[in-house]
């Protein structure tokens, strides 16, 4: 299979299974989660080519005795087997599309409500469910940092982390404005409404890349937790949101169990943000980022989801569409990102 160096992962997994063995290694956690996230990943790689290799082998099988035997009844059932391999092999390819510096590392995603009140933020928890199933579904595992409730129902804002890998990669091509039509079920009169969300995602940057932010642009602020926790995260001011005064990037946190955890993460936020920012727009320094950033707010609208007068959910980069809108709120939106991707790869070309 010339997708893989299947050798190499299972070369690098011993030896990961030697540092994870060694006396202390859970000395420093953030370093040994990040290690066994690392081994975990690769042996998944492994376990899938693997499993897809034994598949093709008792498809073969079955088919030399179908042959031997006369029997046409297998016909429909190697059918099913090769399109299932198909899509296997499929998925493998896109993931050799992602060869961007950052692709393989974990995803931070924040969804904005948009103009429209109880509307738009009810449509930011639809959207926020959606990439929660999208990470189940691909094994991947999403943990909320912050979350600011709606004031009647759904969810002003939300940041969580998506990890695995490849987890940056791919959801980084639903990066954008997500627009939703459909009957609101807050309008008394039953009309029509359209929502807007916002979707921000960047990618958590190790601790090796250094970022040199001056304390005296910080602005730290602490409140009380809105969410759930007990007693304790509601009656202490553990929450932490900090504020980069140059560029107006704010990130909060809220979810850790103190106040210098959610200060921490919120840290490691904001250096993936200026970061991603500063790689984006091709600056040498941190210090370069002056002023409000156009494109940290509202980007162009990417996609429409329609409920009402039809239903389908269109992708306007790529025009890839389906019309089971009530998949692609489960989280099936694979269909887009593979879209997406190969768009990437061929607009390259031209």
């Amino acid at each position: 299979m010339f997708l893989f160096d299947i050798s190499n992962k299972e070369k690098e997994i011993s030896e990961l299974d030697e540092i994870i063995a060694k006396e202390g290694f859970w000395d420093d956690l953030d370093n040994s989660q990040k290690i066994l996230q690392k081994s975990k990943g690769l042996k998944s790689s492994v376990e899938k080519y693997k499993a897809l290799v034994s598949e093709i082998d008792d498809l073969e099988t079955l088919n030399i005795l179908g042959m031997e035997e006369d029997d046409a009844s297998v016909i429909e059932e190697i059918g099913k087997g090769i399109y299932k391999v198909r899509k296997t092999i499929e998925k493998f390819r896109l993931a050799t599309l992602l060869t961007g510096q950052y692709d393989k590392n974990n995803a931070i995603l924040t969804l904005h409500s948009g103009a429209g009140g109880t509307e738009a933020q009810d449509w930011v928890e639809m959207l926020y469910r959606m990439y929660l199933r999208w990470a189940e579904r691909n094994g991947f595992y999403a943990r909320e940092l912050d979350c600011l409730p709606g004031d009647d129902a759904g969810i002003k804002s939300v940041t969580f982390m998506v990890e695995g890998e490849n987890a940056y990669g791919y959801l980084s091509c639903e990066k954008g404005v997500h627009r939703l039509v459909r009957i609101s079920p807050f309008d008394a009169n039953s009309r029509r409404h359209t929502s807007f969300a916002s979707l921000d995602v960047m990618p958590e940057i190790s601790d090796d890349i250094n970022i040199d932010i001056n304390p005296a642009d910080l602005r730290v602020d602490t409140y009380r937790a809105s969410g759930a926790g007990g007693q304790h995260i509601n009656k202490t001011e553990s929450a932490v949101r900090i504020t980069h005064i140059p560029t107006g990037v704010v990130v909060s946190c809220q979810t850790e169990r103190s106040q210098i955890q959610n200060r921490d993460t919120a840290m490691k936020m904001l250096k993936s943000k200026l970061f991603e920012i500063k790689e984006r727009e091709h600056l040498d320094k941190i210090e370069d980022l002056k002023g409000d950033m156009k494109e940290i707010a509202w980007g162009s609208q990417i996609r429409s989801y329609v409920f009402h007068p039809y239903t389908m959910a269109k992708d306007h980069r790529t025009n890839f569409e389906v019309g089971n809108i009530q998949a692609v709120m489960d989280g099936e939106i694979d269909g887009f990102i593979d879209a997406y991707l190969n768009f990437k790869v061929n607009e390259g070309k031209e």
